[in-house]
């Protein structure tokens, strides 16, 4: 659902379009895998890289996870990791091990009056030296399937989701409602948002599929009641949880769920939470 758009957006910047089966390789392709290290979406951008490239993480959302914003900003890493190493091999390296690691390498080898290609490049921890081999044994896989007794679902040659714009705060379940779309599937097309509700000021925009975005505007249009069961409250001082919900009349178990918030862990002043 993802790869139509990623081939455009590499295709408008002129990049070998084996780049976009790098997700296969980072995540298969899941827009909310997280790893141990932390790292987080299809991309999988560590907490620091993300907000150098601009993918906001709060409690209302993480742009790491975000489709479109954390292809542009992999896209755009990966653009600046080729304009420093000047070798797609190595950019690919530096994407994986880091830039700095493989900066030293090079450097170590050019001190030593060594190659500095990738394969010459010492000290590269195994899943560095597998990085380059598994993209290509994924491109072999789809330029050959039958080779490997495999029958690739086929991929129609069009955008599988369309933007969508919102301009109010709508909770999660409602409009994965009006969409006709089943929460999870929802969900894996707007991965980012942490809780219940969509804040329109920091979400102006959902995807969808092409039909349910069609049934989505209607029915947006259509919908008579509230949007949002759910708004931003910011806890005027450091209160239990308990005092908290007292404070804004919901059940404390309800508001510790929606907010992730741990047993015994206070909030904070200043804290942002949905009530």
């Amino acid at each position: 659902r993802y790869l139509f758009h990623i081939v455009e957006e590499i295709d408008k910047r002129g990049m070998p379009l084996d780049l976009a089966l790098l997700p296969f390789i980072e995540s298969a392709f899941d827009p909310q895998a997280l790893s141990r290290a932390r790292a987080a979406g299809m991309w999988q951008f560590m907490p620091g890289t993300g907000r150098e490239f601009e993918l906001r993480q709060n409690v209302f959302r993480d742009d790491r996870r975000d489709v479109l914003a954390s292809t542009r900003a992999a896209l755009d890493f990966l653009g600046k990791l080729h304009e420093r190493f000047g070798d797609w091999q190595l950019a690919l390296s530096a994407y994986n091990w880091g830039p700095g690691n493989v900066a030293r390498a090079v450097e170590r080898n050019r001190r030593a009056r060594k190659p500095v290609d990738l394969s010459s490049l010492q000290r590269q921890p195994a899943e560095t030296r597998n990085y380059l081999p598994k993209l290509q044994a994924m491109k072999n896989i789809v330029l050959r399937p039958q080779a490997f007794g495999i029958e690739l679902a086929k991929l129609e040659n069009h955008p599988y989701f369309l933007s969508v714009a919102i301009e109010r705060d709508i909770d999660v379940e409602l409009a994965a409602r009006l969409a006709d779309l089943p929460l999870e599937a929802f969900r894996q097309l707007n991965p980012q948002h942490n809780r219940a509700v969509i804040l329109s000021a920091g979400s102006p925009l959902v995807l969808l599929p092409y039909d349910n975005a069609n049934r989505f505007v209607r029915a947006l249009g259509e919908h008579d009641g509230p949007l949002a069961s759910w708004t931003a409250w910011v806890a005027p001082r450091t209160l239990r949880t308990a005092d908290a919900a007292r404070l804004v009349g919901v059940a404390e178990a309800q508001l510790a769920e929606v907010n992730h918030i741990p047993p015994r862990m206070l909030v904070r002043a200043g804290s942002t939470l949905i009530v």
